[in-house]
């Protein structure tokens, strides 16, 4: 019986050193550690390498629930996988263990209280920017490429694809950028 560590965090510039160290001190002898968003399981080659390497008998150990999954859907989803493989999920800091009817039940509780923060969290975001679009400071996201430099890369005769290979930008995106220096001359 192996039992294998997974750590998460939704950004790069968070720290995952603590969940590392719990669950070396949980005993697994393997950790596998990503920094990408919960809310979605795309994107998460690290989880996706342990279910395909549980065996059965195998534990799958988090430090929290939400470090596994931010929707009940994915929660379960993934339950049934480590499931499937004869495995079972066990978190550090919860009273979680798959392998018991307590520890599931808390699971499904806990799923779907992550789920509603999740919620809850974009929906104070929304009322946010409505209150900042209402006062008219709202600016939208910062720019992700120059736009005069599109603007002369245009001029200069260059098509939306050789400007977004120029640029490191979408090709849509250049010609949105584009459309919009058109729609203003």
């Amino acid at each position: 019986m192996a039992r294998i560590g997974y750590a998460r965090v939704s950004s790069t510039d968070q720290d995952l050193a603590l969940q590392i160290e719990r669950l070396k001190a949980a005993g697994c002898e393997i950790v596998r550690s990503e920094k990408v968003t919960g809310s979605t399981r795309q994107g998460r080659s690290e989880l996706a390498s342990i279910i395909a390497f549980l065996r059965p008998g195998d534990e799958l150990v988090i430090t929290r629930i939400d470090r596994l999954a931010r929707s009940i859907g994915d929660l379960q989803d993934i339950v049934r996988e480590v499931k499937a493989k004869g495995a079972h999920l066990r978190a550090t800091e919860q009273p979680i263990d798959t392998s018991t009817a307590a520890g599931k039940a808390f699971l499904d509780m806990l799923g779907v209280f992550a789920e509603f923060e999740t919620n809850l969290r974009r929906e104070r975001q929304l009322e946010g920017i409505a209150e900042a679009k209402k006062a008219g400071v709202y600016k939208g996201g910062k720019p992700r490429s120059d736009r005069e430099a599109v603007q002369t890369l245009h001029r200069d005769g260059k098509g939306p694809t050789e400007i977004a290979k120029a640029l490191g930008i979408s090709r849509m995106h250049a010609y949105r950028l584009i459309k919009a220096m058109e729609a203003v001359a």
